[in-house]
């Protein structure tokens, strides 16, 4: 991506120019530059390759050569999203990591999910499964385990209220039919929407998936409560159980 080059006066700061994202992980670290480096990261951000969000990342930290560390890390763990979600002592294991910046790579995923869900808080509307994949896809970024959730909303679809009923292993997580009814009453929902993820399968669900599924959709009518969809997240990627016809929200009998 291209920019036009301009000046910017930054208060208590000195005049600079905001060049293009190239420019990362290339300059001395001065405060100047780091300034620079900000106000060009939250402009470009959206549209940076993982090189160079690592590399500002590393503007950040005491590490000196950036760009080799910033090469050394991607090689290690294969993607800018495996070293954000690497453990601090995952990445001092990397040569020329050290406790500092293990911290603050390592810090990123978890003040981006306390960031997400503060924006959460906020009344939120689901209009379709667009929209409701992508807020499960929030709601379980940068979890290692397998969670599942029950999320509240009212006759308008508005989310009012979400809560995480259990969290397993790996390959594995209950959701108990006596919390999903309690967490679905307290909160007076008119609907609910289920999400859990597979943090290492695929995003197909298995037939206790779906069973379950079925399970706490019959449970729920019995109270008035729709079920609208259960919602399954695998990396980036979702998948409908509406969608896909494995559950049917006018459930009969």
């Amino acid at each position: 991506m291209n920019a036009n080059t301009t000046t910017n006066i930054i208060p208590g700061q000195i005049a600079m120019n905001i060049n293009a994202p190239e420019s990362f992980g290339r300059k001395p670290l001065t405060e100047a530059h780091i300034t620079h480096d900000m106000i060009t990261f939250r402009e470009y951000a959206p549209d940076l390759d993982d090189r160079e969000v690592l590399g500002y990342i590393l503007t950040l930290s005491s590490s000196r050569d950036r760009d080799h560390l910033t090469e050394t890390l991607l090689d290690h763990f294969g993607s800018l999203k495996n070293v954000l979600e690497a453990r601090p002592e995952q990445l001092r294991n990397v040569h020329g990591v050290g406790e500092k910046t293990a911290k603050l790579i390592a810090a990123f995923v978890p003040v981006m999910k306390a960031w997400q869900r503060r924006v959460n808080d906020i009344p939120q509307r689901i209009n379709n499964t667009r929209e409701a994949e992508s807020f499960c896809l929030s709601l379980t970024a940068g979890s290692r385990n397998e969670a599942f959730w029950v999320i509240s909303l009212n006759a308008k679809c508005d989310v009012i209220g979400k809560r995480k009923i259990s969290e397993g292993s790996l390959s594995e997580v209950s959701a108990y039919p006596r919390l999903v009814m309690e967490t679905a009453l307290n909160y007076n929902a008119h609907s609910v929407l289920f999400t859990h993820n597979h943090p290492g399968g695929t995003m197909a669900p298995s037939p206790e998936d779906i069973s379950s599924t079925l399970q706490l959709q019959r449970l729920l009518k019995g109270v008035g409560i729709l079920v609208l969809d259960h919602i399954i997240v695998a990396g980036e990627n979702t998948y409908s159980m509406i969608q896909h016809g494995d559950i049917d929200y006018r459930l009969k009998g």
